[in-house]
Formats: structure tokens, C-alpha cells, sequence
């Protein structure tokens, strides 16, 4: 009986220490690249079989694998039919051709919701016979709480004008973001700015240099926003900038207010319309009529748009939806507000994210969930969390869907220039995360026999940058693929 009995634990123990045990080709990896062992989390699922598991049920900051949370969470709690929402509302009456009341502008966390489509909506005005509105411009960003989550938040990084940066509010037209044209030659540089705005001009204190225009950035300063005596606003460039050299970038820079308000102004009066009142921010009125109004695109397709190029500002409002929003039972495209809470509107998101999880027995305990899309210092989840996702993912009815959204390896999205000579080339479909200390991969990797395996892999190390743990997670997917070939 002890015999037996001691055969038993030394074969439980020696399988133990197989799973514990990394794969030569990724332990020397990790050492060629300076990470210690015990800076990376590792689950590997075929089926109900455990190929690989190591630190599984450490929280790690995922970065922006976050985004597989928000996405399937997503998929499941508002259905893909789901859209969000902005309109276009008054209280006020008609009377030749005049609006004599305010015009509020509702935002409905409508995801891309651009300058065009606010163009669209005001034609509509038109249409109705509308050409003068003696009232406010009234900003409705309420379906968020807090309606502003940007004011007063710290910069997450040195960069908080680049577009990975744009923090998002339930009324955001074209990611609030202002695209400079920049053209330059020998002695001059010209610059353009799209959209127009209603007096709002980009101007240059940048100093030409003989330089790489294909290395232009190195020059660059965050511009500065100076707001005239007038109410006029300058966005001053400052920096320099390569001599002969042609570039476009989009910079997040102007107070959302400012850039909401003078676009909706700038575009009705380039339609011959005047507005005479203010623009200031406030509430709807629950009697005010639908003028105009657009719906974004259904949820699939801003799924895919938010994990092919890993989009943050995209992610982040979907993960605001779950707290104030929900799929409307009868006409399943609309967006409807969420019931009134005194929560915020996080709290809300929060809770609909763990309830998720609860339900498919995903144990929540270490998890922390900040934004939803991964760009955050405090976000964490363990790797058999996130397996656990994974597989939940396999058995939803929205599996398609969430599958396809992944960047495929070798083809397109984040993964498109990895693992070109795999055999998960064309066929591992997996969500990337990067930060400064952070690499993170989980999805979807067939294995030699054709068999899908779960695969989520997370690595926080300073030393982790610079393409160092790009080359240890590709080891390990290689591995996966290449795992159950004949001898």
C-alpha cells in the first residue's frame, strides 16, 4: 500500500513538474533576452488538457489583450445588433424657417461619430427648412457619469496628444482629433488642418532642419493651444521639422468643447445657416424632439476595429457602454440608456464585466478592470482568467464574431509582420498587448493536428521592450503550433 501509494505522488509530482516546466526553446529565449522566469505567466489549453501552465494564477498587467474582456463582454451583454447613438433634439418651434429654442446635440457613446456625420444631421436641418436658430448650442455628454473623465486626469505618458491617448465621452466627434498636413521646402513650411473649424487656425514656430523626413517625429514638441482676448484659438507648432519633407499626423489638442461646439458651428455656416446663441453644456430636455439623428455601426464591426488595430479611445467606450447603455429589446439597433443609478457610470461597467465573468465560473478574485482597453499601470488579470475568457469564447453564440475580430498572424492588425516563418502564419488568431514594461499575447493557436489551443501569455519585465519579449511569445506560439506532430 505505501509503495503504491508513494508511485502515485511521484507520478503526480514528475507531471506537476512537466507543466511547471518551460519548453527548452522558450526558457532559452527568455534567457537570451534577459527575462528572469518569474516574470512571465503562461496557460496553455488543448481541450480540457493543460499543455503548458506556469505562474497561471498571478495577476499581470495585460495591456492590451484587456481588450478580449471588453470585446466578448461586450458581444455578450449588448448583442451585435447593438449601435450606438446621437441626435439632434430642440423644445423649441418652427416658424418661418427659424428655430427659435435651443439646439442640443446628445451624444449616445455613438463610436464614430465624425465631422461628416454631423455635416449629414444638419442637412437634414435644412431640408426641414431651417436656416437661422436663435438659441444655445447645447453639448449633452450626460449618459457618461462623469461626464468629462479627461479633466484633470494626468498625461498616462509623454504623448498625450497622439491619438492612442484620446480619453473618451459619450459625445466625441472624430476622436476629438485635428489633422495637420505639413509640406514643407527648402526655406518654408506650410501647414493645413482638417476639419475647419470656427476660429481655430494652426500656426508654426517650428524651425526647419536638415534632417531624415522619414524621421520627423525626433524633432517634434507637443503644440500649444493659445486662446486669444478675441475667443479666437491658435494651435502653435512648435519643435523642429525636416526641410523637403511632406507629413500628415493627428493631434488631440483642443478642449473637446471648443472642438465639438465650433465644428458644429463652422459646418451650419458653410451651409448658409446661423446660430446666435452660446454653446454651452447641459441636459436634454425629456419633451425635446428628435430633429436628426445617426446610428453607429453594429458592434461586430467596431469589435473587429477595436482588436485588429488594438484602438484604446474605441475599447474605452464600449467599456462605458456596459455601464449606461443596453441593447434595446424590440428594435435591437438602438442604443437605450442604462436605468438611473447613483453609481458611476465605471462602477456599472465594472460590475457588468465581473457578473460576466461569475457566470461562466471565472473566479474575479485579483482582477482589476480600469479602462477596458489595456492602457492603464493598475489593469490586471491572472492567465487562467484570461484562458478562462477564451474558452467562454468558444462556446458563444457570438464566437464568429469575437474570432474574427483577432489580429491573424502574419496577415493583418497588430500581428501582421509576425511569425511570417511559423507554421502559425495564417492561422494563429491572437490580441497583442505592449506597454513600456508589458508583452502580452492570448487567443487562438492550432496545433500541429489542426487542434485549437488556448493560449495566453503575459510578460511583465523592464526588460520586456525593445522586441525582446515579441521574440519570447513568438517562440511559445511557434511551439504551441508545432506541438503534437509525429516524432
Amino acid at each position: 500500500m505505501f509503495r503504491r501509494t508513494a508511485l502515485a505522488l511521484a507520478l503526480f509530482t514528475n507531471i506537476a513538474f512537466a507543466h511547471a516546466q518551460l519548453p527548452p526553446a522558450l526558457a532559452q529565449a527568455l534567457q537570451q533576452n534577459g527575462i528572469a522566469q518569474d516574470e512571465i505567466g503562461v496557460l496553455v489549453l488543448r481541450g480540457d488538457a493543460t499543455l503548458l501552465e506556469h505562474r497561471s494564477t498571478l495577476p499581470m498587467q495585460p495591456a492590451s489583450t484587456m481588450k478580449l474582456v471588453t470585446t466578448l463582454v461586450g458581444l455578450e451583454r449588448l448583442g451585435p445588433a447593438f449601435r450606438g447613438r446621437t441626435e439632434l433634439r430642440t423644445s423649441g418651434q418652427v416658424e418661418d424657417g427659424v428655430l427659435r429654442g435651443s439646439l442640443y446635440l446628445k451624444g449616445g457613446a455613438d463610436a464614430d461619430l465624425s465631422g461628416e456625420h454631423i455635416a449629414d444631421m444638419l442637412r437634414a436641418l435644412r431640408y426641414e427648412g431651417i436656416t437661422r436658430i436663435e438659441g444655445d448650442l447645447v453639448l449633452d455628454r450626460e449618459l457618461f457619469q462623469p461626464a468629462r473623465l479627461d479633466v484633470g486626469l494626468p498625461p498616462f505618458d509623454e504623448s498625450p496628444e497622439a491619438y492612442y491617448n484620446v480619453i473618451p465621452d459619450a459625445l466625441l466627434v472624430n476622436k476629438n482629433m485635428l489633422q495637420l498636413d505639413m509640406r514643407s521646402t527648402a526655406s518654408r513650411l506650410q501647414l493645413r488642418m482638417h476639419p475647419e473649424l470656427e476660429r481655430v487656425s494652426v500656426t508654426s514656430e517650428m524651425m526647419l532642419v536638415d534632417a531624415d523626413c522619414a524621421a520627423w517625429e525626433n524633432g517634434w514638441q507637443q503644440p500649444d493651444v493659445r486662446r486669444e482676448p478675441d475667443g479666437r484659438i491658435k494651435v502653435v507648432l512648435r519643435g523642429t521639422f525636416p526641410k523637403n519633407c511632406n507629413r500628415s499626423y493627428g493631434v488631440n489638442v483642443l478642449d473637446r468643447d471648443d472642438y465639438v461646439g465650433r465644428l458644429v458651428r463652422q459646418t451650419w455656416s458653410d451651409a448658409g445657416g446661423v446660430l446666435s446663441g452660446r454653446t454651452i453644456t447641459g441636459s436634454t430636455p425629456l419633451d425635446a424632439r428628435v430633429l436628426a439623428a445617426h446610428v453607429s455601426r453594429p458592434l461586430p464591426e467596431l469589435v473587429r476595429d477595436i482588436n485588429k488595430p488594438s484602438d484604446n479611445a474605441l475599447a474605452r467606450t464600449l467599456f462605458l457602454s456596459l455601464g449606461s447603455l443596453h441593447a434595446d429589446p424590440v428594435a435591437g439597433s438602438l442604443a437605450l440608456p442604462a436605468p438611473v443609478a447613483t453609481e458611476s457610470t465605471f462602477a456599472r461597467a465594472d460590475a457588468a464585466v465581473r457578473g460576466w465573468l461569475r457566470e461562466q465560473q471565472i473566479d474575479d478574485t485579483g482582477f482589476v478592470i480600469d479602462n477596458g482597453s489595456g492602457l492603464s499601470r493598475i489593469e490586471r488579470i491572472s492567465a487562467r482568467q484570461m484562458a478562462g475568457l477564451l474558452r467562454a469564447g468558444l462556446r458563444s453564440p457570438w464566437a464568429p464574431e469575437f474570432q474574427s475580430s483577432m489580429p491573424i498572424g502574419a496577415v493583418d492588425g497588430t500581428m501582421r509582420r509576425r511569425l511570417q516563418d511559423s507554421p502559425a502564419a495564417g492561422r494563429a488568431r491572437l490580441k497583442t498587448g505592449s506597454l513600456r514594461n508589458v508583452t502580452a499575447l492570448a487567443g487562438y493557436v492550432p496545433d500541429a493536428n489542426g487542434n485549437p489551443c488556448v493560449l495566453v501569455a503575459m510578460i511583465n519585465s523592464e526588460q520586456s521592450g525593445n522586441g525582446r519579449g515579441r521574440v519570447v511569445l513568438d517562440t511559445l506560439v511557434d511551439w504551441v503550433a508545432r506541438s503534437g506532430a509525429a516524432p
